[in-house]
């Protein structure tokens, strides 16, 4: 958990910025609770399209947002205007203190936790974070949009590590920055963890679910299954892979499970090398806790790293916010329902790229932020936005230092006695909407778990390749392939 004590606000960016402040304490957590299905909406990364307004039985309609002009601030007040690159952090808080400026009548303030955090459950949260920023560092390209979900990539991957062995089983620890613990202290925290958050803000709608999907008769330890479902509450099914409903129910349960955000996580004919999905989902949906009038909304340029401009829908929002600034970024805390949930929106100072905030942040550098947040007279300017993303992530935890589990070094000998099995592919979709009366967000992560069929030559970067007489030797052609022409 993260909290803060009260300072004074930080100095940087002089010019037009200037307010008093008063801090408050606020630290951070996970949610989960069940919610229902409901349809998907897509659209651009930056969408001028309709905003979601709340109807009874918790499903959502669209409803515009009518443009008109933009209010001025009020005199002496800050202005924060997102009209350039920018990172969002989704985050869960609990704070321990009040708030001058907490939600309005009828929703309750969470300050606090119903209990303490036992030290497992804070050295997992410690390593989700740390996972966090590594993978967004990762998984990061210039000019691109990014929307990840650590935490159902970390679900997911914990999962799977139950079935891992050896240096497997060490490397998947490592990445996602478990440090010395144990597994059964890993999975115990997990499963304490989901339980104490489950229903901390009522005002907020979220999610969580596990399932774990076998190739029929494909033979599985006892003990795996016993600790997915013990500890992850994974719902395990076996199937029929052969047979095209099997896809067709995975990728239901995913949809059921995120609202109708996230469809078909795996294809509609499964492999034949495939012997189990182990599957992370999760839903997010929840009000601000202040919201955006949408007649203060207008159409706006937002200025891209390349020097070129694009319109959107700019949201606007003035009070007293949780604010800082510094040399290098200013920063928001936007609160949702009763304030135990918020989005953090990072602005780069003029002379730093988003792409090198991003490649900064570390999960100390994190909780330094998260400690720094003053109550500050601010106007807020934010672009309405909607953002489907989609990355297969094995590249980015090779690079972080899971590699044997994706080829035939991977050893996954406590997941089944048939042995030689290997992961194929860690894919995840996301998907979120921020507008004028909150945000909804999914993401579901699916690693495949694949027979091996002996030592895998995967020819998927530059290669040398020779034509030749077999029998005398003699070399035909000899060639380099850098980048495959189109065949």
């Amino acid at each position: 958990m993260f909290s803060a004590t009260s300072h004074s606000a930080p100095a940087g960016f002089n010019g037009s910025l200037f307010a008093d402040a008063s801090a408050r304490r606020r630290g951070d957590g996970w949610v989960s609770h069940p919610c229902a299905s409901d349809r998907l909406i897509s659209g651009p990364s930056l969408s001028a399209g309709p905003p979601f307004t709340e109807r009874s039985g918790g499903t959502m309609t669209e409803a515009r947002a009518s443009a008109s002009g933009c209010p001025r601030a009020r005199s002496g007040a800050r202005r924060l205007r997102f009209i350039g690159p920018w990172t969002v952090l989704l985050l869960a808080a609990a704070g321990c203190g009040e708030s001058p400026t907490g939600p309005p009548g009828g929703v309750d303030e969470i300050t606090r936790l119903p209990r303490a955090l036992g030290a497992a459950e804070v050295e997992i949260i410690g390593a989700g974070n740390r996972f966090a920023f590594h993978l967004l560092a990762q998984a990061n390209h210039p000019g691109d949009n990014l929307f990840l979900s650590p935490f159902s990539a970390s679900m997911a991957l914990g999962m799977t590590m139950n079935g891992a062995a050896g240096e497997t089983w060490s490397q998947m620890r490592d990445v996602l920055g478990f440090g010395a613990l144990a597994e059964d202290e890993i999975n115990a925290a997990y499963a304490s963890l989901m339980e104490l958050l489950v229903g901390l803000d009522p005002a907020v709608e979220t999610a969580v679910g596990n399932s774990v999907w076998i190739r029929q008769g494909f033979p599985v330890h006892a003990d795996f299954l016993t600790r997915v479902r013990r500890s992850f509450e994974a719902e395990v099914v076996e199937l029929d892979f052969a047979n095209p409903s099997a896809s067709a129910r995975i990728n239901e349960w995913v949809k059921a499970v995120t609202n109708g955000r996230i469809e078909d996580i795996v294809p509609a004919v499964i492999p034949g090398g495939v012997v189990m999905y182990l599957i992370n989902a999760i839903y997010f949906k929840a009000p601000w806790t202040f919201r955006f009038d949408p007649s203060d909304t207008r159409t706006e340029r937002f200025h891209l790293d390349d020097g070129s401009t694009q319109t959107v829908p700019l949201m606007t929002l003035r009070r007293d916010l949780p604010y800082q600034e510094n040399d290098r970024f200013q920063a928001v805390d936007l609160p949702y329902g009763g304030s135990a949930f918020s989005m953090t929106v990072l602005l780069p100072a003029p002379d730093v790229s988003v792409d090198d905030l991003a490649a900064s942040l570390d999960a100390a550098q994190w909780e330094d932020i998260a400690d720094s947040f003053d109550d500050t007279d601010l106007t807020l300017f934010l672009p309405r936005f909607r953002m489907a993303y989609e990355r297969t992530l094995n590249d980015d935890l090779s690079a972080l230092g899971m590699v044997d589990a994706f080829d035939h070094r991977a050893d996954l000998t406590r997941l089944s006695p048939a042995g030689g099995l290997w992961i194929s592919s860690v894919r995840q979709k996301s998907w979120v909407e921020v507008n004028e009366e909150g945000t909804e967000a999914a993401a579901a992560t699916v690693v495949t778990v694949v027979e091996s069929a002996g030592h895998v030559v995967r020819a998927d970067r530059p290669f040398l390749f020779f034509i030749r007489e077999r029998l005398s030797g003699t070399i035909l052609f000899a060639g380099k392939v850098a980048s495959p022409p189109a065949g």
